[in-house]
């Protein structure tokens, strides 16, 4: 992902996200950080960016920052492939395990993360801005 890809990248944002959607200057700010400690990828079909996923790395660990499709491409791998990517980033970079945080009010998602073998190990109680509860998981990475 790069800068200029940051108008097709918050369009997707804003219909994904409604209620929480991160700003273009938050998004700005993890760009910057690429790829000291930040990873970004987008997805495209037929050149229209359809998603866009992040990872933020240091040291043994890993977080998902997010993962996005648009919902007429959902269904079709995409999401997978960029958490594929994230993944095999993150053992890139030496981590030894990754999280991420997904609502709880989103069976799908989380049925695709532990497809992926990631693994409840709490909740944030409230985390969402309209009062939604996240499930924290954690997935370990081969050494």
């Amino acid at each position: 992902m790069t800068v200029d890809d940051l108008p097709a990248v918050m369009a997707i944002e804003r219909t994904t996200f409604p209620l929480d959607a991160w700003s273009e200057g938050m998004m700005r700010g993890e760009l910057a950080d690429m790829p000291r400690t930040r990873h970004y990828v987008v997805a495209l079909v037929d050149d229209e960016i359809v998603g866009y996923a992040g990872l933020a790395a240091a040291a043994d660990q890993a977080d998902v920052q997010t993962i996005a499709v648009l919902e007429k491409h959902r269904g079709t791998g995409i999401g997978s492939a960029m958490l594929t990517a994230l993944l095999a980033e993150a053992g890139r970079r030496g981590a030894r395990e990754i999280f991420l945080e997904v609502r709880s009010d989103n069976p799908r998602a989380q049925t695709v993360y532990r497809h992926f073998g990631f693994e409840e190990i709490g909740i944030r109680r409230r985390y969402y801005d309209d009062g939604t509860d996240a499930i924290m998981m954690r997935r370990k990475l081969d050494g």
